[in-house]
């Protein structure tokens, strides 16, 4: 079949559903993304569909803020935010924060050039210190916001929104302007250590101290079971010569396989609450055992739960996210230039 015919089928399709949105009157979800990109594929692949369900007016990307502290994160995710025809989203940085080391993932697609020289993914950060400080985008973000409206995916470590709530007038913002925060994070399958949380236990601990709204946890346990599948990477991407988030899967899986997909899972759930894709827990509180995993208690007035995988909703899942990850872009804002939040 013909790339351009199917290319134009998927941005039919997609201008059609917006239009259903905007024409039922659907608000879209103001979303923050937080996010330690660059330490796995998954974080590319969540930001890849927030922009498929901005297409779709169901979501509007308020802001990226980083945790890891790597000055390829802020340009990577940039020429992402570009790729898809929004070089204007705004990109916060952690400044003193974890995993500083580089990694294929983000250097290969920011540092590859065509054979005249120029970047293949243009951009407008050249590297993280172009960008502002992580929590004073999120103070600068949420003012402007009507009370009770943003929803916030933490998809990384902790740190930012740690800080954000460490003082009284982050806590009250967030308070005021934050309808809930969905974090992929914790395992609530087994009493082990997870990634997100033990790099850096110390800042979500806090958090689970501070943190004053609701809080919906995506456990690694859902991100084992619905895994990207590598055959919508070979083939539903034809309609793109260079694409950031396949060659960011590509570099870091590394193999012909289904990689877990936790990050993604935590992102459908903010934009997508009501949709029933998972159960939840009862509510309770979580906190960290001596050996930094996640406890989870019931609490009736907690304000913590956790979503819990509903076996006939796995491969669904699989083929949603695969579908939204690889749709086209919408190109109408491409020719924007980006304005750089100054502080």
């Amino acid at each position: 079949m013909d790339k351009l015919f199917v290319f134009a089928s998927r941005i039919l399709v997609a201008g059609l559903l917006m239009f259903g949105a905007q024409a039922f009157g659907a608000e879209p979800v103001r979303l923050i993304l937080d996010t330690d990109m660059g330490n796995d594929c998954d974080d590319a692949l969540a930001l890849a569909m927030i922009h498929a369900l901005e297409n779709r007016n169901e979501v509007k990307l308020l802001a990226v803020t980083i945790t890891k502290d790597n000055h390829d994160a802020a340009t990577f995710i940039d020429l992402v935010n570009q790729f898809y025809g929004r070089p204007d989203v705004p990109i916060g940085v952690v400044r003193n924060g974890k995993t500083p080391n580089d990694t294929p993932m983000l250097k290969v697609p920011v540092e590859r050039r065509d054979a005249r020289g120029n970047f293949i993914y243009p951009r407008n950060l050249r590297d993280g210190s172009e960008a502002p400080e992580a929590v004073a985008l999120l103070m600068h973000i949420l003012k402007d916001q009507p009370d009770g409206s943003v929803s916030i995916a933490q998809i990384g470590f902790s740190t930012n929104l740690a800080r954000l709530v460490a003082t009284p007038e982050g806590r009250a913002l967030a308070a005021r302007k934050v309808k809930a925060l969905y974090l992929m994070a914790g395992n609530f399958q087994k009493p082990q250590p997870e990634y997100n949380v033990f790099t850096d236990a110390p800042a979500f601990a806090d958090l689970m101290k501070n943190w004053p709204t609701p809080m919906i946890f995506s456990g690694f346990e859902i991100g084992l079971l619905i895994t990207y599948p590598i055959e919508s990477i070979e083939k539903d991407f034809n309609w793109a010569t260079n694409h950031p988030v396949v060659e960011a899967y590509k570099v870091y899986v590394g193999k012909r396989e289904d990689h877990p997909n936790w990050d993604s899972t935590a992102v459908l759930d903010a934009i997508r609450p009501d949709r029933e894709y998972f159960d939840l827990s009862a509510p309770g509180n979580v906190t960290l055992s001596d050996k930094a995993a996640t406890v989870f208690t019931p609490d009736p007035n907690g304000k913590c739960r956790y979503l819990i995988t509903k076996p006939d909703q796995v491969s669904r899942l699989r083929e949603l996210i695969a579908s939204l990850v690889s749709e086209p872009p919408q190109r109408s804002a491409a020719g924007k230039v980006a304005q750089r939040l100054v502080f």
